[in-house]
């Protein structure tokens, strides 16, 4: 075949596919895109970790903000920790013989290949009481609203609630 004949083919090779072969770049083109869009999952990861919280140190600097109360130290005791519930899979299977019951926790892994479970709920603690000691805990309407504000962001009832005037 000489020279001409082969651009007259390619010509109308071109003509005939030029769709089909501008959708495949297309598509090679958006296959290699994915690597970029996974280097912004770590920034989301670091935004949803659960960072161990301090209820105690949270209520004394709110208390500590409350006009007349002054320096305040606040101790919680715990019934129950906080709890973390981690996603399973269950895989039930039955055969003439035997039933299985097989359950997974789902492990996720991130760019650095760090392994960890896939959290589906994580329940806050529970309190059986508070003891509240400040400056300004001798003051009637002071106390009521020391146990209001704690009684509201423990979940725990006033009368398990105790303030007390600071030395």
């Amino acid at each position: 075949m000489d020279r001409l004949a082969i651009t007259a083919r390619l010509k109308e090779f071109w003509g005939k596919y030029k769709f089909v072969l501008l959708i495949l770049l297309v598509g090679i083109i958006f296959m290699s895109l994915p690597e970029a869009g996974d280097r912004q999952k770590p920034e989301e990861r670091i935004i949803t970790e659960d960072v161990p919280v301090n209820h105690a140190q949270e209520l004394e600097e709110i208390l500590s903000q409350i006009a007349g109360v002054g320096k305040v130290k606040v101790l919680l005791t715990e019934a129950e920790g906080a709890e973390t519930v981690y996603q399973t899979d269950t895989d039930h299977s039955t055969s003439s013989d035997s039933d299985s019951l097989r359950i997974e926790t789902v492990i996720i892994s991130d760019s650095g290949r760090a392994e960890s479970g896939l959290v589906r709920t994580v329940t806050p603690p529970k309190y059986l009481g508070a003891i509240i000691v400040c400056q300004g805990g001798d003051q009637p309407v002071l106390k009521l609203s020391i146990v209001e504000a704690v009684s509201n962001a423990t979940g725990i009832s006033s009368d398990r609630i105790t303030v007390l005037k600071m030395k």
